[in-house]
């Protein structure tokens, strides 16, 4: 499919905004770099892998950095690259202050930093605060003796209480987040892997370890902070007993618990509030109130809201309906229009490729869907986050063994089923779609064996169509997924409307098209999306003045308003310039 575009106003260069006097970014007060950054999320392990061992390390970054580099992007978002046994890919720490050794050295990551800083882009680092590896020498001196200056770094229950209250793990294969340690006869919490035991936030030592640890990095120079499931740091110690079935609602019960706020506070007074960083941390809470009270700029706690609930749209392979997406994207905004900031994201580490769950993968759409989906990300307010891989259009690999499957999630939860006799291929079909490891599959670099992801054999399978998908390919092809990409990059970069602009969403119950309006000034940018796989003939709403409007990027060649109208191709995207 063709590409059309015309960019207006002065494009930044990638990665630096524009400070240039003519910029139509001039009459923008209070402005904030990561408000108008792009952030790149990487899978390290899956990246590149530089020494033929199957598993993607800095080096493989560095070695990369120029792609990067050329998506126009702003941010790069590292997962956890810390020394860990790798029992969940890396968000199981042993040892804060050192680099995995399948990934590389310390001198290794100085120099991917330094990397990334030349080309006037900023890291951000994923911490994992609420819990280690149990490999770490905490947990170990912790695990040794009931006496030990460790011991209260986790939470513990001695078995003469009896057994503890109920929790809820999301990795156990039994979903229990006890586990009981002979040792000390004694059980300890683990609201994931029965290796990842939870810190303890109540101890103040505790936090000051993490407070040192964290200025270590940041006086490296890094840029930002991304919190692994930080919402849950902070627990409920009387341990009461929850109702049957809470772990459907899990983030009521396990999410903003009692102290969070004041350990927030205490963390921005002590370290991120002295730096000039971006601070996220995974999830919101379960209310907008919730996200606001972690994100308004007064609160001093955080400085962007990376909110789930679209994620809980499209978990079914049958579907999901549009007008939910829209309902949920338009809540949020309107709940942030004034006050507080959004990440906006499709994809990540932790669910199915963006095309596989929100677009259509098939050859017929793969193309023109991504591009769509690039397109709602890059138009939306709030700052986009971007996982790797998604610029090609790389889709779900759909694994269809369970010995093909990496994740401990995955892994653990087909024990659960097998053990309980429950439908494996119900539990299979379902995990085809939405397993965590269709993003985790190797980047598609080039069509040579195993992507030009390694020499050796990767750590998970390449999907096979890496050799229709793949990066090589695209960057030879002015109408590839990937140039579309860079196009709709640079049109955000241009534009203060697409940035900071007011949203108005029309027809929000119509079940195929998604139409709204960004507008800042006088700058009005109306974008259109067909979400189906059929033409549609949209009317669009008299209100806007598209009688000298213009077209600035559509992922076909043809795109037209006549009398009001549009007739849209399937999965076509059009920005329009109105005047």
């Amino acid at each position: 499919m063709a590409v059309s575009i015309t960019l207006f106003g002065q494009i930044p260069k990638a990665g630096v905004p524009n400070q240039r006097k003519e910029s139509p970014f001039t009459a923008i007060k209070n402005r904030t770099w990561w408000k108008e950054a792009i952030v790149y999320q990487i899978y390290p392990r899956s990246f590149k892998d530089s020494n033929g061992d199957g598993i993607g390390d800095l080096n493989g970054i560095i070695s990369k950095l120029d792609y990067i580099k050329s998506l126009g992007i702003d941010v790069v978002w590292l997962n956890p690259i810390f020394s860990s046994p790798n029992d969940d890919n890396g968000y199981d720490i042993s040892d804060y202050r050192n680099i995995m050794k399948e990934f590389g050295t310390m001198d290794d990551f100085d120099r991917l930093l330094k990397g990334l800083h030349q080309r006037n882009i900023k890291l951000v680092l994923d911490m994992v605060l609420n819990h280690s590896s149990d490999e770490h020498d905490w947990f170990k001196q912790s695990r040794s003796s009931r006496t030990s200056p460790y011991r209260d770094y986790y939470h513990w229950w001695t078995a003469e209480k009896g057994k503890p209250t109920p929790r809820y793990s999301f990795f156990d294969v039994n979903s229990n987040a006890w586990k009981y340690d002979q040792i000390t006869d004694s059980y300890y919490l683990h609201y994931f892997s029965e290796k990842q035991p939870d810190l303890n936030w109540e101890n103040h030592k505790l936090r000051n370890e993490i407070y040192d640890m964290m200025k270590f990095w940041l006086d490296k120079g890094i840029d930002g902070l991304r919190m692994d499931a930080f919402q849950y740091v902070s627990k409920d110690t009387l341990w009461k007993k929850y109702p049957d079935g809470y772990e459907k609602d899990i983030i009521k019960y396990y999410g903003m618990g009692p102290n969070l706020h004041s350990y927030l506070r205490e963390m921005n007074d002590s370290v991120t509030g002295k730096y000039n960083v971006m601070t996220v941390a995974e999830g919101a809470g379960s209310t907008l109130a919730d996200a606001h009270s972690l994100v308004d700029e007064d609160r001093k706690e955080l400085n962007m809201a990376y909110h789930f609930e679209v994620m809980d749209i499209g978990n079914d392979p049958k579907g999901y309906n549009l007008p939910d997406l829209k309902k949920v994207f338009t809540k949020w905004d309107s709940s942030f229009a004034n006050k507080g900031w959004l990440a906006i994201f499709l994809a990540n580490h932790d669910v199915p490729r963006m095309v596989s769950k929100y677009g259509n993968d098939s050859p017929a759409f793969r193309e023109t869907s991504s591009k769509l989906l690039s397109t709602l990300i890059m138009t939306m307010r709030g700052t986009p986050f971007y996982f790797n891989g998604d610029e090609l259009g790389m889709s779900n690999i759909r694994f269809d063994k369970i010995e093909d499957f990496r994740d401990i999630a995955t892994l653990n939860a087909y024990k659960n089923v097998l053990a309980k006799g429950e439908d494996l291929n119900a539990f299979m079909n379902k995990e085809k779609f939405i397993s965590r490891d269709n993003t985790r599959t190797p980047f598609q670099w080039d069509a040579s064996e195993n992507a030009g992801f390694t020499t050796g054999q990767p750590w998970i399978k390449v999907n096979p169509n890496y050799k229709e998908v793949n990066a090589q390919r695209e960057e030879r092809d002015p109408n590839s997924v990937l140039a579309y990409f860079k196009k709709v990059v640079a049109l955000r970069k241009s534009s203060p409307a697409l940035i900071y602009g007011s949203y108005k969403i029309y027809d929000i119950d119509h079940p195929q098209v998604y139409c709204y309006l960004r507008s800042q000034g006088n700058e009005k940018i109306l974008v259109i999306l067909n979400f189906s796989n059929h033409n549609v003939n949209y009317p669009i709403d008299k209100g806007i003045n598209t009688s000298l409007s213009k077209l600035v990027l559509s992922n076909y060649k043809t795109a037209e308003i006549k009398d009001h109208k549009i007739d849209l191709l399937p999965w076509q995207s059009v920005v329009y310039k109105i005047n």
